[in-house]
């Protein structure tokens, strides 16, 4: 009959994304320093992130764009922001980056989620099974670590010379101890679970005890923070730049270094112990405003009871568009 369609094709099947997983690799900075020794073993993927509502330009059966990722415009902006040290100033302490570029990136991290950068919310507890990343026949951490420590996991998502990202998942009780940040700028972001963070800054000019070598700090934060909360900034002089965290939930941090750990650069994380104001205080307590305010803050070795080791990021992949 006319006007009617005979045999009319059938609407195109939409297409199947596929997306593949780098292989796991050595992580670099700064999990290398983090602990001395990393457990091998084998990780589990996690599984993929809930499907996108249609109108997200990463929904089901839209074109596979790196660009579209928040991890791809976190690597974006970090790159327009942190330029990278030349050859002959590579070992010059960075300087901080403009308020105003390290207010964009707090914003862009406090709208990523899990699911962006291919987590779950972790909302069964250290008895689910290691969170997704591990196997329960994991190689424990250095030998001189508890038996009883779940592993922290780091999962290493970018680096180059002037920035890395890269996620830090402890389970409940995990410990990362007090350390610091020499001439860098770290942004860290919860992305679930809670966690304490203690953090110091160094008091200029140099104070150090006569009797120990220790060198006092401020208290700068003593709080516990808990998803969803603000992304928070440290600087190589202000902000915490020595800091501890401690879950108190099992949960999990996002990092941006800038610039990252580099021994050749001199800048090596460093441990410490830290001692309340009153332990090396003769004679220095009209010294500070208030004593509770401070610490002795003295240099260890690497700290035997880190458990950690690295995972497989299986979040979307970032293209580094250097050239």
């Amino acid at each position: 009959e006319k006007g009617q369609t005979v045999g009319a094709a059938r609407p195109p099947e939409k297409p199947l994304v596929i997306v593949s997983f780098p292989p796991e690799t050595r992580p670099p900075d700064p999990l290398r320093r983090l602990p001395a020794a990393l457990a091998a073993g084998r990780v589990h993927p996690i599984q993929a992130p809930p499907a996108r509502p249609s109108s997200d330009p990463m929904a089901w059966g839209a074109p596979a764009r790196a660009q579209s990722s928040r991890v791809q415009a976190l690597y974006d902006l970090c790159r327009r922001t942190f330029p990278s040290p030349s050859p002959s100033s590579a070992a010059a302490p960075a300087a901080p980056p403009p308020a105003s570029a390290v207010r964009a990136i707090s914003s862009l991290m406090d709208t990523i989620s899990p699911a962006d950068v291919g987590l779950r919310d972790d909302s069964l507890g250290d008895g689910g099974g290691g969170h997704g990343f591990f196997d329960s026949t994991f190689v424990k951490g250095a030998a001189r670590a508890a038996r009883w420590a779940q592993p922290i996991t780091y999962l290493h998502v970018y680096e180059c010379d002037a920035f890395s990202i890269g996620i830090f998942c402890l389970p409940t009780s995990a410990v990362i101890p007090l350390h610091d940040h020499p001439g860098m700028t770290v942004l860290s972001k919860i992305l679930y679970g809670s966690m304490h963070v203690k953090s110091y800054d160094w008091v200029e000019p140099t104070v150090v005890a006569s009797n120990r070598q220790v060198r006092l700090a401020k208290l700068h934060a003593d709080d516990v923070l808990t998803a969803p909360c603000p992304t928070t900034v440290l600087y190589p002089q202000s902000g915490g730049n020595l800091h501890s965290f401690t879950s108190v939930a099992s949960c999990a941090v996002l990092d941006v270094l800038a610039p990252p750990y580099a021994e050749d650069a001199g800048r090596i994380c460093t441990y410490f112990n830290d001692y309340p104001f009153s332990s090396f205080s003769s004679g220095r307590a009209k010294t500070v405003d208030s004593p509770d305010n401070y610490a002795w803050i003295e240099a260890i070795n690497s700290p035997v009871y880190i458990n950690m080791r690295p995972g497989m990021y299986t979040g979307p992949t970032v293209q580094d568009r250097l050239s």
